[in-house]
C-alpha cells in the first residue's frame, strides 16, 4: 500500500504507528496534560523514541458532546508544536483538525497530513487546501457531530453504510482534485456509533479492504474497551491492543492511531514478524 503525502511516499509493509497529541484541555483521556508547548514536544519526541511513523497534533477535543474551539484558540494550540517537532525531528507529522484554516497554517509549519474526523465536508475550503498543498488527508466517517452523534445513532446495517459512505466520498475528493494515492480512510469506531455498532465494524474492517486505500483505526482507550474490561481509561492500553492485534490478523489496518505507542509498536513487531514467517 503506497500513501503519498507532499515531500514523501510511505511505503506501508506493516501497520503505522501514528502518536495521539493532544494539546487539548478536555480530550476523553489525556486532557491538558500535554497542553503547554514544551511539554507537548517533550511527549511528542518520546513517542518517536518509542517508535512512532507519525504523531498526531490535535488542538480540538472531538470526544461526544465535546464544545467546540475557537480558530484562533485552535491555531495557538497547534502551531506552535508542529512548528518545534519540525525543527527537532523528521517525524511524519499530521494534523487533527476539521478547520480548513488549521490545516493550511499546520501544512505551512510541516505537517503533511490532515486527519478530518469530518471527512472533509464541514470546511468548505479544506478539500482545496488539501488538494494545493499535495498533502495526505484521511478521511473518517462520523455520523452528527462530537455534539450530536452519541445521542440515539441509528443504522440499518452500519457496515454497508459506513463502506458506501467512505467510497462515496474518496470519490467526491478525487473529483474535487485530490489525487487518490493521498487518500486513507478511518471507519469512525465510536463516533456516531453505539458500542455494539463499534463490535461489529471491528468484526467486519476486511470489508473495507475493496476500497483500496490505507485504513487508519482509532479504537485506543475507547469507552467499549472500558465496558468489557472495565478498566479505566488509563488502564485500558491491554485492551486497545488486542484490538489492534485482531485488525492485524485480519490484515485489515494500515495506520493504527494510539495513546500507548510502546506497546503497540511491540505488538506490530510481532504480528509482522509472524507474518513473515
Amino acid at each position: 500500500m503506497i500513501w503519498r503525502l507532499r515531500d514523501r511516499v510511505l511505503t506501508i509493509e506493516r501497520p503505522l504507528v501514528m502518536g495521539i497529541l493532544n494539546v487539548t484541555r478536555d480530550s476523553f483521556s489525556d486532557g491538558g496534560q500535554f497542553a503547554a508547548r514544551d511539554v507537548a514536544v517533550a511527549r511528542a519526541l518520546k513517542m518517536v523514541e518509542e517508535g512512532a511513523d507519525i504523531i498526531d497534533v490535535g488542538g480540538e477535543s472531538t470526544r461526544p458532546y465535546a464544545e467546540s474551539v475557537a480558530l484562533d484558540e485552535e491555531l495557538r494550540r497547534v502551531i506552535p508544536v508542529i512548528e518545534a517537532l519540525g525543527n527537532e525531528s523528521p517525524i511524519t507529522i499530521s494534523v487533527d483538525t476539521s478547520k480548513a484554516e488549521v490545516a493550511r497554517r499546520a501544512l505551512d509549519a510541516g505537517a503533511a497530513i490532515v486527519n478530518d474526523v469530518t471527512g472533509l465536508t464541514s470546511d468548505a475550503d479544506m478539500p482545496h487546501v488539501v488538494r494545493r498543498a499535495s498533502a495526505g488527508a484521511i478521511a473518517m466517517h462520523m455520523k452528527g457531530t462530537p455534539q450530536t452523534m452519541q445521542i440515539n445513532p441509528d443504522y440499518v446495517n452500519v457496515v454497508a453504510e459506513v463502506h458506501t459512505y467512505l467510497e462515496s466520498r474518496l470519490n467526491d475528493l478525487e473529483c474535487a482534485g485530490i489525487a487518490r494515492e493521498t487518500l486513507a480512510i478511518d471507519p469512525g469506531i465510536g463516533f456516531g456509533k453505539t458500542n455494539e455498532h463499534s463490535l461489529t465494524l471491528l468484526a467486519n474492517l476486511d470489508r473495507f479492504l475493496d476500497i483500496g486505500r490505507p485504513i487508519c483505526l482509532g479504537v485506543s482507550r475507547k469507552g467499549f474497551i472500558g465496558k468489557i474490561t472495565g478498566r479505566a481509561r488509563q488502564e485500558r492500553a491491554v485492551g486497545s491492543v488486542a484490538v489492534a492485534c485482531h485488525a492485524m490478523a485480519r490484515g485489515a489496518v494500515h495506520i493504527l492511531r494510539v495513546h500507548d505507542v510502546a506497546e503497540t509498536v511491540d505488538a506490530v513487531k510481532i504480528i509482522d514478524t509472524i507474518r513473515r514467517a
